[in-house]
């Protein structure tokens, strides 16, 4: 199982949100891609990174963060957050990115998640992010009505290889992460799932390596010191 330690991005900063929540937002470093050679350090192979004022925008005010990151080349980079047309896709994937996550587009804007994993194949990632059930867009400002399991299948039959699924109640919260979800969904899909909100100990680490998970993201838990990167990732590899 991967391990995917976090940077959501903010005006340049390292920062972290709780439950989603704009208004609850801790700044953790102003730095970056400093943040990204300790993880590297660490024996990480990839970064999961997040530009929040793009998941709510649908802009992309953090491209030159996420570009340094990528060219540094010691980490591979995902990026989720306001990529929302044909454009952004590319300019992530000509900055370097290796996978890009497709977020309120692929359940808003009917053919898109289908028409990039044609194109970028194993490069596009679709995000699921979960209220209640409900799937959270637009940096999670909204919900839409459409279940969870269906839209899984959908994105399945347009050909996407890798979903990343955020339970957003365990998200910062540091309780623990939503096990029963991800078994469910392991029981449903053949994707790639990533494991994502919630993850607080390497007790939480074991749980998903034995359920079958292909990764799973480490956010807070790593910011506050709560999980070692190291010995997560020693226990996602045995």
């Amino acid at each position: 199982m991967l391990i995917l330690p976090a940077i959501d991005l903010y005006e340049g900063k390292a920062v972290r949100l709780l439950r989603g929540s704009y208004a609850d937002m801790t700044v953790y470093s102003d730095a970056p891609t400093a943040v990204a050679e300790q993880f590297a350090a660490a024996g990480a192979e990839w970064v999961h990174m997040v530009d929040l004022a793009g998941a709510r925008d649908g802009t992309t005010p953090n491209l030159s963060v996420v570009e340094a990151v990528a060219k540094a080349g010691r980490l591979k980079v995902e990026i989720g957050g306001g990529i929302r047309s044909p454009e952004t896709v590319a300019r992530y994937l000509d900055a370097g990115v290796n996978r890009v996550i497709l977020g309120t587009a692929a359940l808003t804007e009917p053919g898109f998640a289908a028409a990039m994993a044609a194109r970028y194949g194993e490069h596009i990632a679709v995000g699921v992010d979960l209220r209640d059930g409900k799937i959270a867009i637009r940096g999670w400002t909204e919900t839409a009505e459409m279940d969870a399991f269906a839209f899984c299948a959908e994105m399945e039959r347009a050909g996407v290889k890798t979903l990343i699924v955020t339970d957003i109640a365990k998200d910062g919260a540091m309780q623990g992460t939503n096990r029963s979800l991800y078994a469910a969904l392991l029981q449903r899909t053949q994707m790639q799932l990533i494991a994502s909100g919630g993850v607080s100990s390497l007790d939480d680490v074991r749980a998903l390596r034995d359920l079958g998970v292909h990764g799973a993201i480490i956010g807070k838990a790593w910011y506050t010191g709560a999980v070692d990167l190291k010995a997560a990732i020693a226990v996602a590899c045995h």
